[in-house]
């Protein structure tokens, strides 16, 4: 049987990611006055568009083909599938958004979006053959064997997700899974004018964490993904590289968030004087988490992700990164807004779900979720 790949969760999500750029802000949707010819012909071609269109349009479908036709190959669905659902799949994919925005006044469908967004999916596609054919499969797979126990696709894919969330700027460093304040918002909204009002919550009402908490929601923030990946990785010197990649990426995916959002000049200037020690205080605790088992880990894992978004749940809005979201909002990254939004929100809520599956799950059941062979202990 063939075993499940992190391409197809990867694939998965990103043809989610997608939907969510090409509908973004999703309202208000109307019937528009007149619906072109169907078919690729009545879309129409734009007036106005620069370098940067090319470029979002084709890199954003990429990474989209080369998923698709690595989570066929992988999953043994073979060359020709592979090749019919980049080719064919996406294409249509892509022509079903551009039609639809033609509900949504906010959006301009584009003959041109369409033949950029296929050419970007054959482009990943050509890429994902070319790997195939130098056996950069092989050389994957053997890589993993390496670092990682089997059926870990799952977490593979929710590591991979972490940066994209971190591009979304959060009231603390390395800071995810805000969502429950946003549920308010949008109770507040829904139920404005009713018997059920909320009262609304306001900045000024807000105190921000003390200077302790926000060190340990930092320490937990890098500390959750490097539970996550040891839950899945195997013993040896290979876990304190995971964890030194993490604690990488997250200062560097940090940095470019804030780069964008407030210039270059102020890049490093979330690294304070309380960030810093979070940071060495979670570093520290993965680094010692890389001696216990997976089943530790992952239980470990469970505390500390309940932990963060307990953290993150009462943790201010800055009314400064209020306003700096509207370079988000009304510029060029509006589609990227929306995306790192979302994962940054739902990313420690859906890593929580694979660990406490993985807990809970009976002897084989749980050895398979965690990567362990149920002839072995998961301790070992």
């Amino acid at each position: 049987m063939p075993r499940r790949s992190s391409a197809t969760w990867l694939a998965l999500c990103y043809a989610v990611l997608v939907i969510y750029a090409s509908l973004y802000p999703f309202w208000p949707w109307r019937m528009p006055p007149s619906l072109p010819w169907p078919g690729i012909v009545g879309l129409p071609w734009p007036r106005y568009w620069g370098r940067f269109d090319v470029w979002i349009n084709v890199a954003g479908y990429w990474p989209l083909g080369l998923l698709c036709f690595s989570a066929v190959v992988r999953s043994g669905g073979g060359l020709w599938r592979a090749l019919l659902l980049t080719l064919v799949g996406l294409p249509l994919l892509s022509f079903s958004m551009e039609t639809l925005q033609y509900f949504l006044p906010g959006r301009v469908p584009s003959l041109a979006d369409f033949l950029l967004n296929s050419a970007g999916a054959a482009l990943g596609a050509l890429c994902a053959w070319a790997v195939l054919w130098l056996g950069g499969l092989e050389r994957w797979n053997g890589w993993r064997e390496r670092w990682f126990v089997p059926h870990s696709a799952g977490a593979l894919a929710l590591l991979a997700m972490w940066p994209v969330g971190l591009l979304y700027p959060a009231p603390l460093p390395l800071g995810l899974g805000q969502l429950f304040p946003r549920l308010r918002e949008w109770a507040e909204m829904l139920l404005e004018n009713t018997p059920w009002e909320l009262v609304p919550k306001e900045l000024a009402d807000e105190l921000p964490l003390p200077p302790g908490l926000e060190a340990i929601a930092i320490a937990m923030g890098l500390l959750a993904p490097c539970l996550l990946a040891l839950s899945v990785a195997r013993p040896g010197w290979r876990r304190a590289l995971l964890v030194l990649g993490a604690l990488a990426i997250g200062i560097t995916t940090t940095a470019w968030s804030t780069l964008l959002n407030f210039g270059p000049d102020h890049a490093w200037a979330w690294l304070t004087a309380t960030t810093a020690p979070g940071l060495i205080i979670g570093g520290v605790l993965a680094l010692l988490a890389a001696f216990m088992s997976r089943r530790a880990n992952a239980a470990w894992g469970l505390v500390v992700l309940t932990a963060l978004i307990a953290l993150m749940a009462e943790a201010p809005s800055d009314p400064y990164l209020i306003e700096s979201l509207q370079f988000w909002e009304q510029g060029r990254f509006v589609n990227l807004y929306g995306l790192a939004q979302w994962v940054g929100w739902l990313w420690p809520f859906a890593a929580l779900a694979w660990l406490l599956y993985g807990v809970t799950a009976r002897d084989g059941s749980h050895e398979r979720s965690l990567g362990g062979n149920p002839e072995t202990t998961i301790d070992r």
